[in-house]
């Protein structure tokens, strides 16, 4: 039986384009910790550690969020796009 750690969790992506930036977001659906990624219409790349509620799926379904791949985020994060 594989061992519960936090690596065994499928986190959720979504990701957003507002106003000329790109929004992405990481989400652990089992402790609501996750991460955002706003990329600017001048390329700067912000990046923050969220803790959200257990309500976050609504709310970025409302806020007009899609479901994104994992992969364009990571590849932010890791330096590599």
């Amino acid at each position: 039986m594989a061992k519960k750690t936090s690596s065994n969790i499928v986190h959720e992506y979504f990701s957003k384009d507002l106003e000329g930036d790109r929004i992405l977001v990481k989400v652990n659906p089992i402790t609501f910790f996750g991460s955002e990624i706003v990329i600017g219409k001048d390329g700067k790349v912000e990046f923050r550690e969220m803790e959200f509620d257990s309500e976050i799926f609504d709310d970025l379904k409302e806020d007009g969020f899609e479901k994104a791949n994992p992969l364009e985020f990571n590849l932010i994060i890791s330096g590599l796009l």
